[in-house]
């Protein structure tokens, strides 16, 4: 039997644990990879061919569209300087939208949760009875929460080139010239 002082602590506890984690998730920064598949941050490249590379870059779900995009444009830039090349034409550009469904079963029947409120009484030609809010409450999913998360990666092929940009690309960029531009927005980890 738990007491509702018990029921309390713990609801305290796990909204003290949710706000310290809301206030440590920021948007990704500007850094190589970590980890993999939905947890995956970062950018990444690899090479296809000598002037040809396929460039990534994954937020985590506090990264906007607009920042993922701006950071795979900025690594573009920023490979292309590294390999000794000026300019870069998009061959291919895609950005996916990631999403992932959590359900939180906070106890009841269904999520097997041993802590919640029950009493005991006597009732009069009944005897001893109980009462617990989750066997009987048409209201069971009060307890579970769903919480839907997203997240944006953008991918590009790139072709690097020597020289000044092809006049009327759309697609070609200069490298120095977008460092220049993008680079003050961009948020390097501490």
């Amino acid at each position: 039997m738990t007491s509702s002082f018990g029921r309390v602590a713990l609801m305290g506890a796990v909204a003290a644990t949710s706000l310290m984690l809301a206030g440590c998730m920021t948007e990704t920064t500007y850094r190589p990879a970590t980890g993999a598949g939905f947890s995956r941050e970062g950018y990444s490249d690899r090479q296809i061919e000598a002037n040809r590379f396929q460039v990534t870059f994954s937020g985590n779900t506090m990264t906007s569209r607009d920042t993922v995009e701006r950071y795979l444009l900025f690594r573009a830039a920023e490979l292309t300087e590294q390999q000794g090349y000026d300019y870069f034409v998009m061959a291919d550009r895609d950005t996916d939208k990631k999403t992932r469904t959590y359900v939180n079963d906070f106890g009841g029947p269904y999520g097997g949760g041993l802590w919640g409120p029950r009493w005991r009484y006597y009732g009069r030609g009944f005897g001893w009875r109980s009462w617990d809010p989750f066997w009987g409450d048409p209201f069971f999913d009060r307890n579970i929460d769903v919480n839907t998360v997203e997240k944006y990666e953008a991918t590009a092929e790139i072709v690097m080139g020597k020289g000044p940009k092809p006049a009327g690309n759309v697609r070609a960029f200069d490298a120095k010239s977008v460092i220049a531009n993008i680079g003050p927005t961009i948020v390097m980890p501490k």
